[in-house]
């Protein structure tokens, strides 16, 4: 087996394809990339068994064969190289070598039929959608998702697929984050699977902010997307997802509009003086104006003064400011809409007048 290829060719697809690769596998097969040559073509996979990623490159001076070496050796051997650079690699034995001008480097290799791969993905739904529409919805609401929860299925974050279109939920059971997506989808009842939480974060990584439409297939248990030359496939997580329509807060009759940028400026620096573990800071709403308040255990205190277009009843209520900042990281516009109802009760924070996407916070006692 041997190709050449230009490093600048390579390098994109080997980062793609080495986030998912987990630096500490009990399977050291796990750590590497199967590497497959056929006519002009390289054939690149990698898998952590959960999820997988597959790409193929046009290259020169090929003869076919298969084999497979450490993913995150070879990509720091190209990054390592200068732009323009040409790679030769062909195996020999047991071993892979890799020239490029006077430099030269020996890998060891496996047998690439030792490499696992996931299940094929089962008929189910299947539509298409622009990939900057895709990476709008999972970054609008991938901050949301649990992490390491034993509650498993808020690991992750769930799709919504109906007539409607794409919605995107995530909740880790203290905020909630909620995205419509324009989707045109052919599905006779409502849909829901749970992705899990490193395959959004690679799909975020690989998708463009281009209109290019890319193909997602959804099975039972794995979802499919097709990149063009790439593809990415991830098993799904087995559970239900909360009935989160229930979460957000309905009724609200106090309404904030804030400059979003000004309150997240007085957010972040009132917050040096929260406390470290809890993180809470009490919002105080009076007409015309915010009062932001935090405290801590060695009686330090920060407060900031916002004015706002608030006309309702004055009210206190405590949020964590971590949670309430992710929210505003994630808002475009210059304005934002607090929803309030009472001191126990969850606001809801949203773009002024757009009902698209919707992020629920939960308050705290202080």
């Amino acid at each position: 087996m041997k190709f050449s290829i230009e490093r600048d060719l390579l390098l994109k697809p080997l980062q793609s394809l080495c986030g998912v690769v987990e630096k500490r596998q009990t399977l050291p097969i796990l750590s590497n990339l199967l590497v497959k040559v056929e006519k002009d073509k390289l054939f690149l996979t990698s898998t952590d068994l959960e999820v997988e990623m597959h790409t193929s490159i046009s290259v020169k001076g090929t003869d076919p064969g298969e084999t497979s070496f450490s993913a995150r050796k070879f990509l720091d051997i190209c990054r390592t190289l200068p732009e323009g650079a040409l790679i030769d690699v062909s195996k020999e034995a047991s071993k892979v070598t890799i020239k490029s001008g006077k430099s030269r480097f020996s890998l060891t290799t496996l047998d690439p039929s030792e490499f696992p791969s996931v299940d094929a993905v089962e008929q189910g739904i299947s539509f298409s959608i622009a990939q900057n529409t895709f990476r709008r919805l999972i970054e609008k609401t991938q901050f949301a998702m649990a992490q390491q929860d034993v509650r498993y299925y808020l690991n992750g974050l769930m799709l919504e697929l109906s007539q409607k279109g794409l919605r995107c939920v995530a909740t880790d059971g203290h905020r909630l984050a909620m995205c419509d997506g324009d989707v045109e989808i052919r599905t006779p009842e409502i849909k829901q699977v749970i992705v899990p939480r490193k395959a959004i974060i690679e799909l975020g990584r690989l998708l463009d902010t281009t209109d290019d439409e890319i193909r997602v297939d959804v099975g039972t248990n794995h979802i499919h997307t097709v990149f063009g030359e790439t593809t990415f496939t991830s098993k799904l997580i087995d559970g239900r997802f909360p009935d989160y329509q229930r979460v957000v807060p309905q009724g609200g009759n106090k309404i904030v509009i804030a400059d979003k940028e000004l309150l997240k400026q007085s957010l972040t620096r009132v917050s040096i003086l929260s406390n470290e573990k809890y993180r809470g800071v009490r919002f105080t709403v009076s007409d015309g104006l915010l009062q932001v308040q935090a405290h801590n255990p060695d009686q330090e205190e920060a407060e900031e003064e916002l004015s706002v277009d608030y006309t309702g009843g004055d009210l206190e209520i405590g949020f964590n400011v971590t949670y309430f900042i992710d929210v505003l990281n994630v808002i475009p516009t210059d304005k934002v809409q607090i929803v309030l109802l009472d001191s126990s009760s969850s606001c809801l924070i949203q773009e002024p007048g757009n009902e698209d996407c919707k992020y629920v916070v939960m308050p705290m006692r202080l």
